[in-house]
């Protein structure tokens, strides 16, 4: 494993005086064949944080933040690598609280070792000596990718309510699968998630989201469904568990549809992939059927993304995303109709195809292109070869034209977006001496 490490890191492991370890994902990655070259390096080791930051600063390193209650350090090297070290230590928990409520150090490994969640990552890797030090059996979990909790699973997940979020999010990230303990403490435990504070929970569940593949994803996904914890969190996208469907449609239930939506979507649509059916149970439950489900999934997912305090820019266009899935599902509209959402919505446009893709191929498994992925597609490729604007910016006029001709100011963006939708029908019209004509005609004068 040395020969991976980063140069930097060498150095430091040199220049400390005591045993500075290599432990957590990083060695569990390295010893399955997986470490990424972004990988993050936690530090572990017996010495003090001032005999650490005084070795570490003189080959380089500066100390970002100490944090002396829990022997923590953040460093960055001299090429602007980040690593955080932590003295060896045993904690104590109030039950579910993420934070430990009594902090011992130690010089045990064993007894650090036993304050981590899995065996897999507890093992440790001693780059001075080039040895790798298993307390507790870690090196047998890995190579067969399995997550075992480093102490009874009830205990371990009882301790800390976000382990429950870290147990999916890392299934999803490595391929490995929780044992049976390990799976059935989760589960007796799953509650203990809301004592969690939700930009925690949303940092879990987006990295769990964009892990590379859409299949990883939803092996995580299931792992909070068979756990409980989906339906604490997402109570409202649980409640389609057992929701059948028409069959002539869909092959899975809504629960399961939306699951494997986000298996067949693109890591940019995943949150809307993941809640774009969320309305479906709301509007069964009030009409007995799905018929206004987008506009009410729409408004739900937007209350869910913001119970979880995600960035404001993904709650828009996954709400937006999620009101206009189902938009020409039976590919009846008419092309105008079409263009005139493609321009509403031109900034959206590849990522509500790749929706319409996702949500075709996870009504029976069927890859093959979506009728309204490839009509869509067709239509705005069609104007773009006419000259046909997609958005304002494509258009052959601007704001100062329309002020050449009287128009007022505060009608400018107004008349620019009328213009637009004229000119999108036939891409003749997209010329500046036609739309100043038409302006002239129907706006210029108008009050």
């Amino acid at each position: 494993m040395k020969q991976s490490l980063p140069q930097n890191l060498i150095e430091l492991t040199n220049a400390v005086p005591f045993p500075l370890f290599v432990v957590g994902g990083s060695v569990r990655d390295f010893l399955c064949g997986a470490l990424k070259k972004d990988a993050d390096w936690d530090l572990a080791g017996a010495g003090t944080e001032e005999e650490l930051i005084s070795a570490a600063t003189k080959v380089g390193f500066t100390a970002d933040a100490v944090y002396q209650n829990t022997g923590t350090v953040r460093l960055t090297d001299r090429d602007g690598m980040k690593y955080e070290f932590t003295r060896f230590r045993s904690d104590k928990y109030v039950r579910g609280l993420h934070a430990p409520a009594e902090i011992t150090f130690t010089a045990d490994i064993h007894k650090d070792a036993l304050r981590r969640d899995f065996t897999a990552n507890a093992v440790y890797y001693d780059a001075k000596n080039d040895r790798f030090v298993d307390p507790l059996g870690g090196i047998p979990d890995i190579e067969k990718r399995v997550f075992r909790t480093v102490a009874p699973a009830e205990k371990v997940f009882g301790e800390d309510g976000l382990r429950l979020m870290r147990l999916a999010r890392l299934s999803a990230e490595t391929g490995f699968s929780p044992d049976a303990e390990c799976l059935a403490g989760a589960k007796k435990h799953s509650a203990l998630i809301l004592d969690i504070v939700p930009e925690r929970i949303y940092s879990e569940l987006s990295r769990l989201l964009y892990t590379n593949s859409g299949k990883d994803a939803y092996r995580g996904l299931h792992i909070l469904k068979d756990t409980g914890v989906l339906k604490e969190i997402l109570p409202e996208l649980a409640l389609g568990d057992g929701l059948s469907q028409r069959a002539d449609y869909h092959k899975y239930d809504v629960l399961e549809h939306s699951l494997r939506c986000v298996r067949y979507a693109e890591k940019d649509i995943r949150f809307a992939a993941l809640l774009h059916d969320v309305g479906k149970p709301f509007c069964f439950d009030r009409d007995g059927n799905f018929y206004r489900h987008p506009e009410e999934g729409a408004r739900i997912a937007e209350e869910i993304l913001t119970r979880l305090k995600a960035p404001a820019k993904l709650i828009a266009e996954t709400k937006k995303l999620v009101s206009l899935h189902m938009r020409d599902i039976n590919q009846s509209m008419k092309e105008y109709k079409v263009r005139k959402t493609i321009v509403e919505n031109y900034p959206l446009l590849p990522h509500l195809i790749a929706l319409f893709q996702a949500d075709y191929s996870a009504c029976k498994d069927d890859c093959s292109p979506a009728p309204a992925a490839v009509k869509w597609k067709s239509i705005a490729e069609k104007m773009k070869s006419e000259g046909a604007p997609r958005s304002l910016k494509e258009l052959k006029i601007n704001g100062n034209d329309l002020l050449s001709l009287g128009i007022k100011p505060e009608k400018i963006g107004f008349t620019l977006h009328e213009l637009l939708l004229y000119a999108i029908g036939d891409g003749a019209r997209n010329r500046c001496d036609t739309l100043l004509k038409y302006a002239a005609k129907h706006y210029a004068g108008s009050n």
